[in-house]
């Protein structure tokens, strides 16, 4: 990043898959929009599938095609700040070693604040693997060590409002700012942009009543096997209600557009059984102008970050999910904010069954529990669409860029 005549030239390098993408552009156009040069660097295919530059910024957001072959991207970039806590850096790992999963299941030493936000025992092995040699013999904790420790300053997809008290925490422990971009909610007319985008979905939600569908995704990553499919097919038909889902197949890749084979990735007769209040999408959903329907009154899902922020943007409860990396530590904070509940897991081996997502879902859906979720929810939604507040966010963002551009 450089400097010249008054503004700032950002060179922005998002991980590869879409949803990390989509924020990374938004914060291009939140930054070129107060006059600052970005380019947005990204494979021509993907370049291809995200949405347009807007005309007026078309002079100072500009797309670029990496040339070559990409190696050596980092495999996770960007987390949730109460993630990059969690995990700590190298400094107060070392005071406070962590050599079982048991470590990982209570909040860090270095919390200056309770919290039951941790990971689960069937959850923490990844995280207690990362501190392990890999097959390189230097343990990926490290290498995200050594990311942080060469930045200038990080910053992060949260705000206060959020996650209270952690961006301070991570600013303490690290010595260098930890700065908040705001949460980038999507812009507020989404849900009635382009509505010619599956049309067939957006007739099948125009004919239900208001808050009477569950949406019901799994992100791209995931690793959900044909069982989890099986067990979550089940609950739904189950808990009895309307549901949207937006399916794929294990295995299918993460960027598929064009639908995939459904064939015995649903129980026999599933589709048949619940015929009238479902509908299930093997292809691409839109799934942000899907959550913006009235129609739709809360979200299933596995809590990557991206997906939970766009559960923000419209005050959706949650039924929630989740599998590995950060998932079970977004689950676990939006539990504390009492927005959602999870889905009841086997504490030996993490599995799930038709009965515990039920009863979630109808926990959510159907019974009163789910009206306190839902008012929590919409609460958190007006805190978060504050939109002087969540500029300032941005500013503040630039006023760091500004002052650490030549530390």
């Amino acid at each position: 990043m450089e400097e010249a005549g008054g503004r700032l030239e950002v060179v922005m390098f998002p991980w590869l898959a879409f949803g990390h993408m989509l924020p990374y552009l938004d914060l291009s156009t939140r930054l070129a929009a107060r006059g600052h040069a970005v380019a947005f660097v990204s494979t021509p295919r993907n370049l291809a599938r995200l949405p347009p530059v807007p005309p007026h910024l078309s002079g100072r957001l500009r797309r670029r095609r990496a040339q070559g072959t990409l190696r050596n991207i980092p495999d996770r970039p960007g987390l949730l700040a109460g993630v990059a806590a969690f995990m700590g850096p190298r400094g107060a790992n070392t005071a406070h070693p962590r050599t079982t999963l048991e470590d990982f299941i209570v909040a860090p030493a270095w919390y200056p604040f309770p919290s039951t936000v941790a990971y689960r025992r069937y959850e923490a092995e990844w995280l207690a693997g990362s501190f392990r040699p890999s097959a390189s013999g230097v343990p990926h904790m490290h290498r995200m060590w050594q990311i942080n420790e060469r930045c200038r300053l990080t910053i992060y997809r949260s705000c206060d409002e959020v996650e209270p008290g952690v961006l301070a925490l991570l600013s303490n422990l690290y010595q260098k700012p930890s700065i908040a971009a705001g949460v980038l909610l999507p812009p507020p007319d989404i849900g009635v942009a382009n509505r010619g985008v599956r049309p067939d979905m957006f007739r099948w939600l125009d004919d239900h009543p208001p808050k009477s569908v569950i949406y019901v995704a799994l992100g791209s990553e995931a690793p959900v096997t044909l069982k989890n499919l099986h067990e979550l097919a089940l609950g739904l038909e189950l808990a009895g209600v309307r549901f949207l889902w937006a399916l794929r197949s294990p295995g299918a890749p993460s960027d598929s557009g064009t639908g995939v084979d459904d064939h015995g990735v649903l129980p026999d007769g599933f589709e048949e059984r619940t015929r009238g209040r479902s509908m299930v999408e093997t292809g691409w959903v839109p799934q942000v102008k899907a959550l913006a329907h009235g129609a739709v009154a809360a979200f299933l899902t596995h809590c990557g970050w991206g997906s939970t922020v766009e559960s923000f943007a419209f005050g959706h409860p949650l039924v929630m999910l989740p599998f590995v990396l950060d998932q079970p530590l977004v689950a676990r904070t939006m539990t504390e904010k009492g927005v959602g509940v999870e889905v009841a897991r086997d504490e030996g081996d993490g599995s799930f069954d038709r009965d515990g997502v039920a009863a979630a879902v109808r926990r959510v859906m159907v019974d009163d529990e789910g009206k306190v979720l839902a008012s929590n929810a919409k609460k958190l939604h007006e805190v978060l669409a504050d939109q002087e507040r969540q500029e300032w966010y941005i500013d503040d963002v630039v006023k760091h860029l500004r002052c650490y551009k030549d530390a």
